[in-house]
């Protein structure tokens, strides 16, 4: 079977091309809402696609004309931050390309009509009234940030690496990376030779971390496989269909130390990360509590490896003896996307991810000193995964109750028998998944109830999360591989009152951005603590906004805010005011009172 680009295409503008307009947003209230969330039609949908509503135009392009590239069904991502300081989260796309001898020239273009298939970047001009109305608009400023990505694009993550503030971008390619550096005028330089980040292999995910706490981050580089176009083989399941990870050899991951003068090392070995696999995704948290941050890789039909950092510049692999690398029966998973958080709330961070469909998404539960067990089946995860292929995820409290929930996006890899046999032209389209955190250790999938844009079946690769209408929920920007990007902006709070919450961005005293890794602790009268982490790692090829936002649920305040810093230094604020965003800088605070 050979797939036929233009009949894809034709199919993608007619749901992607629309007129864009404004979306404007009521005052919101702060009344507490009812135990769970109300069901109908698209009055009440949790998440809404505003995408074309709102100036959101771009469709991804992954190139394929018939040849089954195997590389044509991984990509892309997309990152939301906050590229102009100005407040709000702005959005970068991952764009591919045509591929191959029997590429037509003439389909070099982007589908959404906005020049050569090229990454994009969309700021976000919000605008909030007195009356806390908003009106959420985004600007393709590509041409004038000077950002000139014209790879097979993979992924994104982003970081302030030289400290000055502004924050950079690492995108990841099906061959060279870039390394995008803010010049704080809105305009980006690609300084990926002079920074020496580059690996000309197969680049999926990356993260920024500092792993030595000597205050620049430091960033490691999940690679993939060995292919190459040259390399692409025939694989058929009764017709042609796109080959596994099995067909080719894994290449080693990369970890660069940032030198704190412009420029990179490359300490891969010195760190003792000798053992690799087919990367995914990559996610960094202090898994065994011990002030120094690891990092975790989600790797493709081979088991994972849980990094564990030794503080003296070296790692040690412990996933197997820890339990994370192989699920509860022994076996090795394909694993995608992945992402740590507290959602049993006892204070550490725990593993989720995302696998092929016949597998089920795999959630391992830390008993706080980086030991792992699997939970899958026993929280209510497992079973309603079995029928997907799930990419980017995340650990979002989206109803803001205190108790994280999962959004997890789809999307097959092979195609799938019964669309084939209807002659669809890109069989391996899926929906994507809502669950809520009943609280109790288990699930409840409400994504019945998640609105109509979770009715839509398309390829989801990437996810990234973030306030990006800065009104205390977390909305989604979702990335379909050959499809359209869609911007899902969380309607609950307009829905009925919401529950209380609280925004904070925790910003270094000497370095000015935003301290990857720090943990910030809120304490209330009427609850336990709730412990978050300070991110912008996780999912699948995405980067996600660092900003910590925090559901309290009816709690209508909170006694004390407590920072433990990426250097371990602990500090506490209190009379923070909640229900808004809050910039807490480090040595601000005071020592803790217990």
């Amino acid at each position: 079977m050979r797939l036929s680009f233009s009949r894809v295409a034709t199919t993608l503008l007619c749901v992607a091309a629309a007129a864009a307009c404004d979306v404007t947003e009521a005052p919101s209230s702060r009344n507490e809402r009812t135990p769970e969330p109300p069901t109908g039609g698209a009055a009440t949908d949790i998440f809404v696609d505003v995408s074309e509503r709102v100036g959101l135009d771009f469709v991804h392009v992954n190139g394929m004309t018939g040849e089954f590239y195997f590389n044509e069904t991984m990509g892309a991502g997309g990152a939301v931050f906050d590229y102009d300081n100005d407040g709000d989260l702005d959005l970068y796309l991952i764009q591919g390309h045509m591929q191959g001898p029997h590429a037509p020239s003439s389909d070099a273009r982007s589908p959404a009509g906005t020049g050569p298939l090229a990454d994009r970047l969309f700021r976000n001009d919000l605008d909030i009234r007195a009356d806390g109305s908003r009106t959420l608009r985004f600007t393709d400023v590509t041409e004038a940030s000077g950002i000139d990505a014209r790879g097979y694009g993979m992924g994104v993550s982003a970081a302030d690496y030289n400290n000055d503030g502004w924050v950079d971008l690492y995108v990841t390619n099906f061959g060279s990376n870039q390394l995008l550096r803010n010049n704080q005028d809105g305009t980006f330089t690609d300084v990926i030779e002079v920074t020496g980040t580059d690996d000309a292999r197969w680049s999926v995910s990356s993260a920024f971390l500092d792993y030595d706490r000597d205050g620049w981050l430091d960033l490691y580089v999940g690679n993939y496989l060995d292919f190459s176009l040259e390399t692409n083989i025939d694989c058929f399941s009764n017709v042609r269909t796109y080959c596994g990870p099995d067909n080719y050899l894994p290449v080693p991951d990369r970890l660069f130390r940032n030198r704190g003068d412009g420029t990179f090392e490359d300490v891969t070995a010195v760190a003792q990360i000798r053992e690799y696999g087919p990367a995914l995704g990559v996610v960094t948290a202090d898994f065994n509590a011990d002030g120094w941050v690891d990092i975790y890789v989600a790797n493709d039909f081979t088991e994972n490896r849980c990094w564990i950092n030794q503080g003296d510049g070296t790692f040690r692999n412990t996933a197997l003896l820890g339990g994370s690398a192989l699920n509860e029966v022994g076996d090795a998973e394909a694993s995608m996307g992945v992402d740590t958080g507290d959602f049993d709330g006892d204070g550490d961070d725990d593993l989720f991810m995302t696998h092929l469909g016949t597998q089920t998404n795999t959630l391992y539960v830390n008993d706080g000193t980086g030991l792992f067990e699997d939970w899958s089946l026993r929280t209510g995860l497992g079973p309603p995964s079995l029928p997907y292929t799930g990419f980017g995820t995340a650990w979002v409290d989206y109803d803001n109750d205190s108790w994280l929930d999962l959004l997890v996006v789809n999307g097959a890899v092979a195609a799938l028998e019964r669309l084939t046999e209807a002659g669809d032209p890109y069989p391996l389209h899926q929906t994507n998944q809502l669950f809520r955190n009943l609280g109790n250790m288990r699930f409840d999938e409400v994504t019945h109830r998640a609105g109509a844009v979770f009715e839509l079946s398309e390829v989801s690769r990437g996810a990234a999360f973030g306030d990006v209408d800065n009104d205390g929920d977390i909305d989604v920007l979702v990335t379909n591989n050959n499809g359209p990007a869609r911007l899902l902006l969380n309607n609950l709070d307009n829905l009925d009152g919401g529950h209380h919450w609280i925004g904070l961005r925790l910003l270094g005293h000497t370095v000015n951005r935003d301290m990857l890794g720090a943990r910030v602790g809120v304490f209330r009268d009427d609850g336990p603590p709730l412990w978050r982490r300070v991110k912008s790692d996780g999912s699948y090829a995405s980067a996600n906004d660092p900003r910590v936002l925090v559901g309290l649920g009816a709690s209508e305040r909170i006694a004390a805010l407590r920072a433990i810093w990426p250097d371990g230094q602990i500090e506490e604020w209190h009379d923070v005011a909640i229900d808004q965003w809050t910039t807490l800088t480090e040595g601000s605070g005071r020592p803790p009172s217990e």
